[in-house]
């Protein structure tokens, strides 16, 4: 008896556990950026007739999507033929930083990140971060973290334009600020290196992201630096991102936000829908991740589906059942659409593929 009640105790916490997982797994928010006809000035303020019709983003949240964050941020995104522009504004009633050379650890500040993954895949990726002094952090990732791949720190964004403007004061902890605001250019002919195709994305969308780092802080003779616990060890960040991660780690790109870019200009009526492929692809890198988890508490990878709960997948009502080919260097899982007859596929590196019907 005692052996029965133990099994359905288990059994009962087993599917609690999944719903707390599905309902941690939020689609990713989306923007429409709309095409600008009006010259961009680079200030950091976006006072041009253009962003103020732009769209503001939802308000930033912690970076698992459960917190909201203690101070408010959003951003907006426009672009034109020459630049993908970029605007954010970060409420603060302490601006400080102290990083002053280009391509140091700039999350060691409170700072503003933008994270590009032109063509989806989460492999070849941009990453750009820039502090209240407008020092600037980019770097290209071949693969995600996840995945042994070189990070190429020595890359630069050529013709980038930033600008950091304060409504306040720098460096001075006599008074409180209201905020900080970065405005970026970055030329397309950068950003098209890693897409499908070396052509502006007009009616497509590419996967992005925005995270703001935060820390509490010390003052040391009015000098601002981050905060230690009683140990004497930094005190952890708060991490405010634009589209919930749902893990504290930004290096998850399939957790990135849409943007959509329009030619419409600033303030017409754009509509835009995330794909139903991309449902499946979120499942795709669900299993992906089970996989990966197997293989850390088995030592090989699963051979069926069944050891990592995919045997089937739902997608708006379609119940879906994907294949696992194990190979001598790996293995992937696809599927076939419903919704476009493609066939999607996952690497067991994380990298996606869509072969068309």
């Amino acid at each position: 008896m005692m052996r029965r009640y133990l099994f359905f105790i288990v059994i009962i916490s087993f599917f609690l556990q999944l719903q707390i997982y599905a309902q941690s797994e939020k689609a990713p928010r989306y923007y429409v950026a709309h095409k600008t006809s009006e010259k961009i000035i680079i200030d950091g303020k976006a006072e041009e007739a253009t962003w103020k019709s732009a769209p503001k983003s939802q308000d930033f949240i912690d970076i698992a999507g459960e917190k909201t964050p203690t101070y408010q941020t959003n951003m907006k995104m426009l672009w034109d033929e020459d630049y993908l522009y970029f605007y954010a504004k970060m409420e603060e009633p302490h601006i400080w930083a102290s990083l002053k050379q280009r391509d140091t650890v700039i999350y060691y500040n409170n700072d503003i990140e933008i994270f590009i993954d032109p063509d989806g895949d989460t492999h070849n990726y941009y990453e750009f971060e820039m502090n209240a002094l407008n020092t600037v952090w980019d770097l290209f990732i071949v693969k995600p973290y996840r995945e042994p791949a070189p990070i190429v720190d020595s890359w630069d964004i050529q013709g980038l334009k930033s600008e950091v403007f304060i409504e306040g004061t720098l460096n001075d902890a006599s008074d409180e600020d209201e905020f900080w605001s970065v405005e970026v250019a970055i030329p397309w002919e950068v950003l098209k290196e890693a897409n499908t195709h070396n052509e502006i994305p007009k009616g497509e969308f590419w996967r992005i992201n925005f995270s703001r780092v935060n820390w509490d802080f010390d003052l040391n003779n009015s000098s601002y630096s981050r905060a230690k616990d009683e140990n004497g060890e930094f005190k952890h960040e708060y991490n405010w991102v634009w589209s919930p991660q749902g893990v504290i780690n930004m290096h998850e790109p399939e957790h990135w936000g849409y943007v959509y870019f329009s030619e419409k200009a600033p303030g017409e009526e754009e509509e835009f829908n995330i794909p139903m492929d991309e449902n499946i692809k979120w499942e795709l890198y669900r299993l992906y991740r089970a996989q990966k988890a197997y293989k850390e508490k088995n030592g090989n990878w699963a051979k069926k589906l069944s050891a990592i709960n995919g045997e089937t997948i739902n997608v708006e009502g379609n119940k879906l059942q994907p294949k696992l080919e194990v190979h001598k260097t790996g293995w992937n899982i696809w599927v076939k659409s419903p919704f476009t007859g493609d066939r999607l596929l996952i690497k067991d590196d994380g990298d996606f593929l869509k072969q068309k019907n």
